[in-house]
């Protein structure tokens, strides 16, 4: 730790511990920068801060069910937490914020920030994806291609571990994949019935970051499905096992917890970021540190509200807000919409362990010379298959006595669950903004969020439940039951855009190297520097970018350009 009066001077500053700041304090520092790595809630150390990894249900005072006070003092995020993993969550009576239509905003205030409970979902993004908007005259173009970012796919999934099969598709392109988990038989037989009714889908195991060998150290995955408390064993990637870990051994990194950005701080003379005003979350006493580059990578929308407060004579509206886009085309994953059903096969099969994962059926809607949708762009399918459990059967079944219990005692049949994940395109409209009156605990002003999917999405869900439907029937499944949850809006929690990348200073706030336009030291590579949401999980992009992004600011710091 290094944080005293006289020496508050970095290479490089990274706001944020999550996934891409993570990523971005560990290459700055393997490059020798000395980067000071800023995190506005707790310290989080891998294995011995993980204190419900190795509890059982029956340890927990209330069995892993949420109480009535936490939903009445965090009715979002009790939303998305039990008892064991709640402690990575946020109170929201301590971190309001506005919501001008419902959103959830689901947030994890520690060192590791959501790396610790995320998806592990790892999917590349494709030219199909990086195309569309100029195609389409959808908000404005992505500054990159394919190839642009390819090397640096390989060169995340090479240092995570992601276990997953190759499956030579253009549009999911493939990786550098540790084997993959297995499909049960349910998922086997979907998988075949898929293939043989349209050529143009597959069923294939998901692609996680879970490790299915040892790994750097780390791993393998011990198949309990607990990932979300933290893995003691490595099994999974996240900050606090990888990345962090990685900076530390190369001395040159300083990690400050309970330290709130409130705002970065600009140099007019100098025409460049000069450093960051932090709050001690704890003492909320006032820092100030200095830096050559800072990367700012405090999630979505934490990054756009810092943005948007950080106010001067030269940026009005927000640092580096010329364009004035900071704040808007907030997007989120749908995936709401789907179907499932039983199958009456099978029954002498079953499988061992807890695999924390599904299977995944990529896009097949809207491809390059298939037929055109009644929407734009495409979602893909993500579900599982299982014997069905007796808390499932009591939901089913009516019964009571001997008779009952022996039901419940034994397996119920096969079942498949499966959902749409779907893009959402980058609306203006769909927006944070901070609002002039409310504040917070630290003083700083309330995000206000507006959000709203539109006529495309919701065509996109009405596909997604006859399409779910129509793949079920033709596997030989019965009593499908076609859903539409309509979930709130952020519900996936893969939200991205407000500080978007572009060709033109005067549409986009990032460049092609996700360096701001207007500020050429400041880097931003979290979910924020979206252009458009694809419908691929986006964690893995934010890696690759972030990689790309520390490289690019190396070099032009070694020829004095920042």
């Amino acid at each position: 730790m290094r944080d005293n009066k006289g020496d508050r001077t970095y290479d490089a500053i990274v706001i944020g511990s999550g996934i891409s700041g993570g990523w971005a304090a560990m290459e700055l520092c393997k490059k020798g920068l000395k980067t000071l790595l800023l995190e506005r809630g707790r310290d989080v150390k891998h294995i011995q801060d993980y204190k419900s990894a190795n509890l059982n249900p029956w340890d927990f005072d209330h069995r892993l069910l949420n109480t009535r006070e936490d939903q009445l003092n965090s009715p979002v995020q009790s939303g998305f937490y039990d008892e064991g993993d709640k402690m990575y969550f946020v109170k929201d009576e301590e971190h309001p914020y506005i919501q001008n239509n419902a959103f959830n905003w689901v947030r994890g205030y520690q060192v590791g920030g959501r790396s610790l409970t995320w998806g592990r979902q790892c999917y590349r993004l494709s030219d199909l994806d990086f195309e569309a908007n100029a195609k389409e005259g959808i908000a404005v173009d992505w500054p990159i291609r394919y190839k642009d970012i390819a090397p640096w796919y390989d060169h995340v999934e090479s240092f995570i571990g992601v276990s997953g099969t190759n499956e030579g598709l253009s549009h999911l392109p493939d990786g550098n994949f540790l084997p993959g988990m297995e499909l049960n038989c349910i998922e086997k037989h979907l998988a075949q019935s898929i293939r043989k009714n349209d050529e143009h889908k597959l069923l294939t195991i998901a692609r996680v970051a879970n490790l299915t060998r040892g790994w750097d150290n780390r791993g393998p995955c011990q198949y309990r499905n607990l990932c979300s408390r933290g893995c003691p064993f490595g099994g999974y990637f996240s900050s606090n096992s990888s990345t962090i870990p990685a900076a530390m051994a190369t001395g040159n990194l300083t990690l400050r917890p309970f330290s709130i950005v409130s705002e970065i701080l600009y140099d007019a003379d100098k025409q460049k970021a000069k450093g960051v005003r932090v709050i001690d979350a704890m003492t909320k006493e006032v820092y100030e540190f200095s830096a050559r580059i800072v990367f700012l990578n405090a999630s979505t929308i934490g990054t756009a509200s810092i943005l948007l407060n950080s106010k001067s004579d030269r940026f009005s509206e927000g640092f580096g807000n010329d364009s004035g886009q900071i704040g808007h085309h907030l997007m989120d994953h749908h995936s709401s919409a789907g179907a499932s059903g039983k199958h009456d096969g099978f029954s002498d099969m079953y499988y061992k362990g807890r695999r924390p994962c599904g299977f995944l059926v990529p896009r097949y809607r809207n491809l390059p010379g298939r037929e055109k949708m009644n929407f734009l762009r495409g979602y893909n399918l993500q579900g599982h298959g299982e014997r069905r459990e007796w808390m499932d059967t009591t939901a089913h079944e009516a019964g009571f006595g001997k008779s009952f219990k022996e039901k419940l005692s034994n397996p119920g049949p096969w079942t498949v669950w499966m959902a749409g994940w779907g893009e959402c395109l980058p609306y203006f409209d769909n927006k944070i903004a901070l609002d002039k009156d409310q504040k917070d605990q630290w003083g700083l002003p309330l995000v206000k969020i507006d959000f709203s999917y539109q006529e495309n999405e919701k065509k996109m869900m009405d596909d997604i439940c006859a399409s779910s439907e129509e793949i079920l029937d033709k596997a030989g499944f019965k009593d499908i039951e076609v859903f539409n949850y309509n979930k709130v809006p952020g519900s996936t929690v893969h939200e991205m855009g407000t500080v978007r990348m572009g060709h033109d200073p005067r549409s986009s706030a990032l460049n092609g190297n996700n360096q701001l336009h207007d500020v050429k030291n400041v880097f931003v590579t979290d979910g924020s520097c979206m252009t458009s949401s694809a419908c691929q999980n986006p964690s893995l992009t934010y890696m690759a970018l972030t990689a790309r992004a520390c490289d690019f600011a190396f070099n032009e710091l070694k020829k004095g350009n920042l």
